[in-house]
């Protein structure tokens, strides 16, 4: 099967240009200080056309050992790079036996390939049409006075009282959100102000490339992604366009999507071990890692797979930085039983699976320590689209929904959320993509007024700080008579909410 061309089931947003009835049909589109020693890297040769990338993970601290390195190059793996500290070393093979060999290997614990297409050379995918706002839209715009000129349209802000929290502190210039993402441009004038260029990266091949600009995204469409998520962050109150969440922090971009949109391992990890070596405070992870939407604990490839990107999350947050991630737009109940799991893997042929998702995870939302953020719309009720799951969702924040079902006060008329585009531009999109950076944000707002509090203070912040909302009961929200999704829990812990719905005016206030 041909990859496809588009990030949807990939990247947990709704794209802008979808009309709202169509919209509705196709939902299921679905770390903080300075690195003491760098990567140990291993010259690795160009892969060939049928080569494939694999994790190899071996105890952490020490790095692969002679037995394990001369096994790699024996079984035809070239090492790419080794996470030594947290003992997880990227291979490449054309060798498809190559992880079943290694994994025989003494001082191997696991070991997995990545993805099922082979590797791809580097080049771009064709510019998709994305409707953005037009020059005349964002000139007509008007304000109260104190507002960017676009921030009428932001009717999020006032949902997470960020406005409010805004008359108090815009946050602080030494606090750093990562978008771990499609890339981020930061010559954007809503970015450029706040744009960390230190701790911009891309990882995209699991390898650190630091090359001036290599963080920006591509020509794709779909690649705005991770530029619209940095302004929901951080876009600067400066007069021009919008407002972000935390006007007044840093964001970054670390790339981790393939020119084709995907969004492998290896370059997940890369990016949490960058962040964590890089005085990155708090990530944004809008996406799940291909092939594979859920991975299961019973595939010796697939458990690789959580193995590496839970040492590398775990390894960021034991480093400061909190991490934050979207639960989908699936509309399942990620507590439920069973699910079927019906497009992995994505980059082969795929097949149902009926899965268990609390033996088959979701990577990064699912990994332990995350954030994970569930999306409402403007009327403040869950997102038609979110996933949802008690003790799956930590917290809520707007993601916007169809104005049909949750149209937002005036001025605002979109119901969706408003962000950054490259080439300097505004657009809406909704999705959870876009509730994880608000609470990314307000992350970083809580580490702006406790600039000494550990990854673990800050999240407990976030949680107690959240305002309670009790689940909606019963949830119809298209209105037919049938219950669309069914919560589970308590006003102050629940599935759809998870302790509430983020509030920014506390995290600078308390």
């Amino acid at each position: 099967m041909t990859a496809p061309r588009t990030c949807s089931r990939r990247l947990v947003a709704l794209p802008l240009g979808m009309v709202m009835a169509t919209a509705l049909a196709i939902l299921p589109n679905v770390t903080a200080s300075a690195a003491e020693t760098a990567p140990t890297a291993t010259t690795a040769t160009t892969a060939d056309a049928t080569s494939l990338s694999y994790i190899v993970n071996v105890a952490t601290g020490q790095g692969p050992s002679k037995t394990v390195k001369k096994a790699i190059a024996d079984a035809g793996g070239t090492i790419l790079i080794s996470y030594d500290r947290i003992g997880v070393i990227v291979v490449h093979s054309s060798n498809r036996d190559f992880a079943r060999t290694i994994r025989r290997v003494p001082g191997v614990q696991s070991a997995g390939v990545t993805r099922n297409a082979p590797l791809a050379a580097q080049s771009t995918t064709e510019v998709g049409a994305t409707r953005v706002l037009s020059a005349k839209e964002v000139a007509s715009a008007q304000a109260s006075e104190g507002q960017d000129p676009l921030e009428p349209s932001q009717w999020d802000l006032p949902a997470i009282k960020a406005d409010k929290a805004h008359e108090k502190t815009l946050g602080s210039r030494d606090v750093t959100v990562a978008v771990i993402d499609t890339g981020v441009d930061d010559t954007h004038p809503d970015l450029a102000p706040n744009f960390d260029r230190e701790a911009s990266v891309n990882c995209a091949s699991g390898k650190p490339d630091t090359a001036d600009g290599a963080w920006r995204p591509s020509a794709s469409e779909d690649a705005a992604h991770g530029t619209h998520v940095a302004g929901v962050i951080a876009a600067a109150k400066n007069g021009i366009g919008m407002t972000g969440v935390a006007p007044g922090v840093r964001v970054a971009g670390i790339k981790v999507s393939t020119p084709a949109g995907y969004i492998y391992t290896e370059a997940v990890v890369c990016g949490f071990v960058w962040a964590a070596e890089h005085h990155v405070d708090v990530t944004n992870n809008s996406y799940y890692t291909d092939p594979w939407n859920f991975n299961c604990l019973d595939d010796p490839d697939q458990r690789a797979l959580v193995d590496a990107t839970t040492r590398a999350s775990r390894y960021a947050e034991r480093k400061g930085t909190v991490n934050v991630a979207a639960a989908g737009n699936e509309r399942r109940d990620l507590d439920a039983d069973s699910l079927t799991d019906p497009a992995s893997p994505n980059d082969g042929t795929p097949g149902d699976r009926v899965i268990d998702p609390h033996e088959c995870l979701v990577i990064p939302p699912q990994l332990p320590g995350v954030v994970t953020v569930a999306a409402t719309g403007a009327k403040g009720i869950k997102s038609s689209f979110s996933n949802y799951g008690l003790n799956v969702i930590d917290v809520a924040a707007p993601g916007g929904d169809s104005i049909l079902y949750q149209p937002p006060a005036a001025p605002a008329t979109d119901g969706r959320i408003l962000g950054t585009m490259p080439g300097g531009t505004w657009a809406f999109k909704s999705g959870t993509s876009m509730a994880s950076p608000h609470v990314a944000g307000v992350a970083a707002l809580i580490k702006s007024t406790h600039p000494h509090a550990t990854a673990g203070q800050v999240k407990a912040l976030l949680y107690s700080e959240a305002d309670a909302t009790p689940c909606t009961d019963p949830y119809d929200i298209d209105s037919d008579g049938k219950i669309d999704a069914v919560c589970k829990g308590p006003k102050n812990h629940n599935g759809f909410y998870g302790r509430g719905i983020v509030n920014a005016l506390s995290a600078v206030t308390k």
